[in-house]
Protein backbone atom coordinates (compact mmCIF):
# COMPACT_ATOMS: atom_id res chain seq x y z
CA UNK A 1 0.00 0.00 0.00
CA UNK A 2 1.27 3.53 -0.60
CA UNK A 3 2.14 5.73 2.07
CA UNK A 4 0.00 8.93 2.25
CA UNK A 5 3.20 11.46 1.04
CA UNK A 6 3.00 9.06 -1.84
CA UNK A 7 -0.42 8.02 -2.83
CA UNK A 8 -1.23 10.82 -5.40
CA UNK A 9 1.52 11.68 -8.01
CA UNK A 10 0.54 14.03 -10.98
CA UNK A 11 1.85 13.51 -14.49
CA UNK A 12 0.74 17.00 -16.53
CA UNK A 13 1.07 16.39 -20.33
CA UNK A 14 0.21 18.93 -23.01
CA UNK A 15 0.37 16.94 -26.76
CA UNK A 16 -0.89 19.37 -29.46
CA UNK A 17 0.57 17.02 -32.66
CA UNK A 18 -1.93 14.54 -33.88
CA UNK A 19 -5.22 16.14 -32.40
CA UNK A 20 -4.31 15.37 -28.81
CA UNK A 21 -4.61 18.70 -26.69
CA UNK A 22 -4.18 19.35 -22.66
CA UNK A 23 -4.46 16.28 -20.67
CA UNK A 24 -3.33 15.26 -17.31
CA UNK A 25 -2.90 11.44 -15.09
CA UNK A 26 -3.01 10.61 -11.71
CA UNK A 27 -2.47 7.63 -9.62
CA UNK A 28 -3.72 7.13 -6.41
CA UNK A 29 -4.59 4.87 -3.60
CA UNK A 30 -8.13 3.97 -2.56
CA UNK A 31 -8.84 6.44 0.17
CA UNK A 32 -12.31 8.28 0.37
CA UNK A 33 -10.05 11.37 1.15
CA UNK A 34 -8.48 11.66 -2.22
CA UNK A 35 -11.98 12.29 -3.60
CA UNK A 36 -11.40 16.02 -2.73
CA UNK A 37 -7.70 15.98 -3.73
CA UNK A 38 -9.32 14.42 -7.32
CA UNK A 39 -11.93 17.41 -7.47
CA UNK A 40 -9.21 19.94 -6.79
CA UNK A 41 -6.34 18.86 -9.09
CA UNK A 42 -9.39 18.69 -12.19
CA UNK A 43 -10.90 22.16 -11.24
CA UNK A 44 -7.45 23.26 -11.14
CA UNK A 45 -6.56 21.88 -15.04
CA UNK A 46 -10.27 23.19 -16.08
CA UNK A 47 -9.21 26.95 -14.87
CA UNK A 48 -5.58 26.60 -16.23
CA UNK A 49 -7.80 25.54 -19.91
CA UNK A 50 -10.25 27.85 -19.53
CA UNK A 51 -12.96 25.63 -19.33
CA UNK A 52 -16.52 27.88 -18.77
CA UNK A 53 -17.98 28.26 -15.32
CA UNK A 54 -21.21 25.88 -15.84
CA UNK A 55 -18.85 22.58 -17.59
CA UNK A 56 -16.52 23.15 -14.99
CA UNK A 57 -18.83 22.61 -12.27
CA UNK A 58 -20.74 19.54 -14.40
CA UNK A 59 -17.09 17.83 -14.99
CA UNK A 60 -16.20 18.21 -11.14
CA UNK A 61 -19.13 16.94 -9.96
CA UNK A 62 -19.09 13.85 -12.33
CA UNK A 63 -15.11 13.29 -11.55
CA UNK A 64 -15.99 12.94 -8.28
CA UNK A 65 -18.65 10.10 -8.69
CA UNK A 66 -16.33 8.40 -11.11
CA UNK A 67 -13.71 8.71 -8.02
CA UNK A 68 -16.11 7.54 -5.48
CA UNK A 69 -17.43 4.65 -7.57
CA UNK A 70 -14.09 3.55 -7.95
CA UNK A 71 -13.46 4.11 -4.37
CA UNK A 72 -16.21 1.68 -3.32
CA UNK A 73 -15.55 -0.83 -5.60
CA UNK A 74 -12.25 -0.93 -6.84
CA UNK A 75 -9.17 -3.73 -5.73
CA UNK A 76 -5.93 -1.66 -6.11
CA UNK A 77 -4.45 1.63 -6.87
CA UNK A 78 -6.85 4.10 -8.77
CA UNK A 79 -5.70 6.00 -11.80
CA UNK A 80 -7.49 9.63 -13.34
CA UNK A 81 -6.97 10.16 -16.98
CA UNK A 82 -8.14 13.27 -18.55
CA UNK A 83 -7.70 14.53 -22.40
CA UNK A 84 -9.09 17.06 -24.31
CA UNK A 85 -9.30 15.42 -27.80
CA UNK A 86 -11.36 17.91 -30.99
CA UNK A 87 -13.29 19.70 -28.54
CA UNK A 88 -14.07 16.88 -26.13
CA UNK A 89 -13.11 16.34 -22.63
CA UNK A 90 -12.41 12.91 -21.30
CA UNK A 91 -12.60 11.87 -17.54
CA UNK A 92 -11.02 7.97 -17.01
CA UNK A 93 -11.03 6.67 -13.80
CA UNK A 94 -9.72 3.20 -13.56
CA UNK A 95 -9.90 1.07 -10.72
CA UNK A 96 -8.76 -2.09 -11.12
CA UNK A 97 -12.56 -3.73 -10.99
CA UNK A 98 -13.10 -5.95 -14.16
CA UNK A 99 -16.78 -5.88 -12.89
CA UNK A 100 -18.29 -2.99 -15.19
CA UNK A 101 -20.10 -0.17 -12.97
CA UNK A 102 -23.41 -0.19 -14.01
CA UNK A 103 -26.58 2.39 -13.38
CA UNK A 104 -28.73 1.10 -10.24
CA UNK A 105 -31.77 2.06 -8.94
CA UNK A 106 -31.58 3.45 -5.47
CA UNK A 107 -34.77 3.65 -3.04
CA UNK A 108 -35.96 7.07 -1.88
CA UNK A 109 -34.57 6.21 0.95
CA UNK A 110 -31.26 5.03 -0.11
CA UNK A 111 -28.04 6.82 0.70
CA UNK A 112 -25.90 6.11 -2.22
CA UNK A 113 -26.58 4.67 -5.70
CA UNK A 114 -27.25 7.66 -7.64
CA UNK A 115 -23.68 8.87 -8.70
CA UNK A 116 -24.18 7.11 -12.38
CA UNK A 117 -27.34 8.60 -12.63
CA UNK A 118 -25.22 12.00 -11.97
CA UNK A 119 -22.61 11.05 -14.65
CA UNK A 120 -25.15 10.23 -17.14
CA UNK A 121 -27.20 13.33 -16.94
CA UNK A 122 -24.10 15.90 -16.75
CA UNK A 123 -22.01 14.43 -19.29
CA UNK A 124 -22.46 14.29 -23.16
CA UNK A 125 -21.85 10.23 -22.96
CA UNK A 126 -20.12 7.73 -20.65
CA UNK A 127 -19.14 4.36 -20.93
CA UNK A 128 -17.12 1.76 -19.04
CA UNK A 129 -14.22 -0.12 -20.87
CA UNK A 130 -13.94 -3.45 -22.63
CA UNK A 131 -12.36 -4.65 -19.56
CA UNK A 132 -14.44 -3.52 -17.42
CA UNK A 133 -11.90 -1.71 -15.38
CA UNK A 134 -12.60 1.88 -16.62
CA UNK A 135 -15.22 3.97 -16.64
CA UNK A 136 -15.12 7.16 -18.53
CA UNK A 137 -17.16 10.63 -19.47
CA UNK A 138 -16.97 12.96 -22.02
CA UNK A 139 -18.18 16.65 -22.25
CA UNK A 140 -18.34 18.94 -25.27
CA UNK A 141 -16.18 22.20 -25.19
CA UNK A 142 -18.54 24.94 -26.76
CA UNK A 143 -15.05 26.78 -28.09
CA UNK A 144 -13.21 23.95 -29.23
CA UNK A 145 -10.45 22.24 -26.95
CA UNK A 146 -9.01 24.32 -24.21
Amino acid sequence: MMSTATSAVVVTACEVRHGIGPGFAVAFAPDERRVAHMRKITEAHLRLWRVPEPTAENVILAVSELVTNGIQHGHCAMRLNALCRDGVLRFEVTDGNPSPAQLSQADDDDLSGRGLFAVAALARDWGVSDDGYTTWCDFRLSSGRP
